[in-house]
């Protein structure tokens, strides 16, 4: 059932849509100074990644995330740390390949042709190197033995970069899962437009602030004539209202105003 299960999981893989955050020809580019850590000290950043992976609730931790069949039989239950430490130090790749999977089901995640094409060179150049190594020690051609130690060492190589861009790009998948990219942009939210009527001397304001006006329709200089005078032209100081000309004293209201009778009962 476990092996049918697995099966399942791998067809399923297949119609995920979604792409890795940075592929792994473009991850020295984006984290450089990780690449560097996991080519060093690749089992501690797989037990880190894989930590991180499982939102660090070690509880939920099973050998080589559930995809072989050691996986839930190893005692991970009481003592999950020290199985995981036995599992990126023993099983370097299978752990790198499992948090891989991991990932790649949680999110819908699918790897690209070149993705596949550089992780099958890995393997094919590894099995070579294996099948070398075996004719050159029943042959026993000492030329023989030296191409398969050089085949071994670039083997060696290419794989060491490989999990080290590969453990590299799900760190970029997790910055991306737990928000480390930065803040998300503020948008502000745009004013309210009205629109303008022919009833109204000035439109509304769109996205500016209102500017003052001194009663004039938009856009058209007030008429000749209607500007204030210059200071101290109008009206002359004193001259308004003229002293003693209106209203004359005591001759409003005049005497006997209202009549009599004016206001109803």
């Amino acid at each position: 059932m476990t092996s049918q299960a697995n099966l399942d999981k791998m067809q399923l893989r297949q119609s995920y849509r979604n792409l890795w955050h940075t592929d792994l020809m473009g991850t020295i580019q984006a984290d450089f100074p990780f690449c560097c850590m996991a080519v060093w000290c690749g089992p501690c950043v797989s037990y880190m990644l894989r930590k991180r992976a499982l939102y660090n609730d070690m509880s939920r931790y099973t050998c080589c995330a559930g995809y072989l069949p050691c996986s839930g039989r190893c005692g991970e239950s009481r003592c999950p740390e020290f199985c995981l430490c036995t599992e990126v130090f023993l099983c370097f790749g299978n752990s790198v390949a499992s948090t891989r999977f991991l990932l790649q089901d949680e999110f819908n995640i699918q790897t690209t042709k070149c993705d596949n094409c550089i992780i099958g060179f890995m393997f094919c150049l590894q099995q070579v190197a294996c099948i070398f190594s075996i004719v050159a020690m029943i042959v026993g051609s000492e030329e023989l033995q030296e191409a398969s130690q050089i085949l071994n060492c670039l083997a060696d190589l290419v794989y060491c970069s490989v999990c080290a861009c590969m453990q590299t790009q799900h760190k970029i998948e997790l910055d991306k899962r737990d928000g480390k990219f930065g803040p998300a942009p503020v948008m502000a939210v745009p004013p309210v437009q009205q629109m303008s009527r022919i009833d109204q001397p000035i439109p509304p304001p769109a996205g500016y602030a209102p500017q003052p006006v001194y009663g004039q329709p938009y856009g058209y200089p007030p008429p000749a004539g209607s500007y204030p005078p210059p200071p101290g032209s109008y009206p002359p100081a004193g001259s308004y209202p003229p002293p003693g000309s209106y209203p004359p004293p005591g001759s409003y209201p005049p005497p006997g105003y209202p009549p009599a009778g004016y206001y109803p009962k």
